[in-house]
């Protein structure tokens, strides 16, 4: 089995004209150091796990992951066999039609399986894949676990329709999927990667793919598993709220930040204007969780083409894709959009108009000190404004940033801290990037 991290790649970068939105932590757009070559550790976008035989081998583990207020939290979860734990499982890329074979080994202390949501006739050690009862025919597993310690089952199937779905366990699911085993498995039109879904409406830019995939943590019920204590699950109360395993600022931080080694993906959206011939960027969301996430993007509308694997048409078969400020995802469903960023003034062909106010200096300030991320230009890319002294300029080439987040606002908290949680950036730089600023 030849298995390779394939990055769709670092996205190229897209601005405009709409408010800037300032960051008051470090923004590190390179891969650390001993994280690898580009290729093989993209510094952001969607990192895909593939193999020739489209065959994969995971170990159901246990570790720790941080979050942004100092704590630090035992989880479970896939992790590639051999490699080391982490949150969520690698992200599984294959062809739509391709025969899929999933090795699953556990290491935790009790029954652990896999189940895949949208795909048909699976198998797990080659007999049909059903549920579980024990002997007073009570349900102990939606499918065949691997038993606990050193069990491993293997789990196949023939990759169904293009779009983006969710692997997660199918024992004791309240559980084990808050403990943090899932992940994401992208399937792909066959012959033809660079669409989402088969019709040619969804074809997008590789360089700019992402995947966000959202989820909800109760540090008690963690706690609690840690010590091997009972929970009450009528109690459980998220305090985290997570895209890709990190809560807002980490979600800013590139994949395999050194620093956040147990959350190897970052969520920040890189992209550039959009202009005619250009292809869109692709955002696939995937909920992991127990609950909806309204997701929202500031500053531009995203085309929802595919749901769960069905792509929007019409009965006729004619496209019926449509515009969204808001990303309902619920629980356990898929949606994917498309990006553009298609609003971009230029200041000698097509200035600002005059009903368009810039903000105030005193709202672009943030800390910690005094600092802007905004160039005080109006246009992309466009030579810095003159600061007052003593403030300290962030912009790297006159780019802008939008949030994106949770429209549910306790989501958009780190225990109930505002401006965290499933929070993250859209940065929009010129065209051609910084490096041709």
């Amino acid at each position: 089995m030849t298995t390779n991290s394939t990055r769709r790649a670092r996205p190229r970068r897209t601005w405009a004209v709409t408010g800037a939105l300032a960051l008051g932590t470090g923004l590190v757009l390179v891969a650390p150091p001993g994280s690898g070559s580009a290729a093989a550790r993209p510094v952001n976008g969607i990192v895909c796990e593939t193999s020739d035989s489209n065959t994969f081998s995971l170990d159901a583990t246990s570790g720790y992951i941080s979050t942004p207020d100092g704590n630090s939290i035992y989880s479970w979860g896939y992790a590639l066999t051999g490699g080391v734990f982490q949150l969520p499982g690698p992200t599984l890329c294959v062809a739509s039609g391709s025969t899929v074979t999933v090795v699953l080994h556990n290491k935790l202390p009790e029954p652990v399986s896999i189940v895949f949501p949208g795909q048909s006739d699976v198998t797990a050690n080659g007999a049909p894949a059903t549920a579980q009862l024990d002997g007073g025919g009570s349900l102990t597993s939606l499918v065949q676990p691997a038993a606990a310690t050193s069990g491993v089952v293997t789990y196949s199937f023939t990759a169904g329709s293009p779009g983006t779905y969710l692997y997660e366990s199918g024992t004791d699911v309240s559980k084990q999927r808050e403990m943090g085993l899932y992940g994401g498995l992208i399937v792909r039109p066959a012959g033809a990667p660079g669409r989402a879904n088969s019709d040619a409406g969804s074809t997008f830019d590789p360089n700019r793919e992402f995947l966000f995939v959202l989820s909800e943590i109760d540090p008690a019920l963690h706690t609690a598993v840690e010590r091997k204590r009972a929970f009450d699950y009528t109690k459980i109360k998220p305090r985290y709220f997570l895209i890709n395993g990190r809560s807002m600022p980490d979600t800013l931080a590139p994949n395999f930040a050194a620093w956040l080694p147990s959350q190897p993906y970052g969520s920040l959206i890189h992209i550039e204007p959009y202009q005619t011939g250009d292809q869109p960027a692709l955002v696939r969301y995937l909920n992991a969780g127990a609950v909806n996430y309204p997701f929202h993007p500031h500053g531009n509308n995203q085309v929802v083409i595919t749901r769960d694997g069905a792509p929007a048409v019409d009965t006729n078969g004619a496209d019926s894709s449509y515009e969204k400020f808001l990303i309902d995802v619920g629980p356990g469903q898929s949606v994917d959009t498309l990006d553009r960023w298609q609003l971009e003034y230029d200041s000698a062909d097509d200035p600002i108009p005059s009903d368009i106010q810039l903000p105030q200096l005193q709202d672009q300030i943030v800390g910690p000190g005094t600092e802007t991320w905004f160039s005080e230009n109006p246009y992309l890319g466009g030579t810095p404004g003159e600061l007052p002294p003593g403030i300290v300029q962030n912009s790297e080439c006159g780019e802008y940033y939008h949030v994106a987040h949770s429209h549910a606002l306790d989501q958009a908290t780190n225990y109930g801290a505002s401006f965290g949680g499933m929070m993250t950036l859209i940065r929009i730089d010129p065209r051609g990037g910084c490096a041709a600023s």
